[in-house]
């Protein structure tokens, strides 16, 4: 399979019409898949909750557009925050299993590419950082 801008831009026009703000396109076979790889279009407004994943680190990178990615420590401080954007010096992150983090799209049409360990696990309420 070819990746081509034409999907990225398919992918983000559906992003724009969704309610979440945000689509996938799934590049693994299935959802138990021992390596789950994915592009996700992302526009301004869409909600990440900030999460973990306590079985897998978690690999982005910015294929187009800018994100705020923010990790946060357990008590819900920030702990770093940086702008990643497409074509620059920092352009993605890997964070570690069980690190809280998330990321907030700053451009339209802003695209990532992720991947993670399979198989696919739901987030469950003991991964999702509750803020005061």
């Amino acid at each position: 399979m070819l990746l081509t801008t034409t999907l990225l831009d398919q992918l983000s026009c559906e992003a724009s019409t969704s309610p979440r703000l945000r689509k996938n396109y799934n590049l693994h076979d299935s959802l138990d898949a021992p390596s789950q790889r994915l592009f996700n279009a992302l526009q301004p407004g869409t909600k990440m909750e900030i999460h973990r994943h306590c079985h897998t680190s978690e690999t982005c990178l910015v294929i187009r557009g800018s994100v705020r990615y923010t990790i946060y420590s357990d008590d819900g401080s920030v702990k770093e925050l940086c702008v990643l954007k497409a074509g620059s010096d920092s352009f993605g992150f890997n964070v570690p299993a069980g690190v809280w983090h998330t990321m907030e799209p700053l451009e339209p049409n802003t695209v990532i590419f992720g991947c993670k360990d399979g198989p696919y696990i739901p987030l469950s309420e003991k991964d999702i950082l509750k803020m005061n």
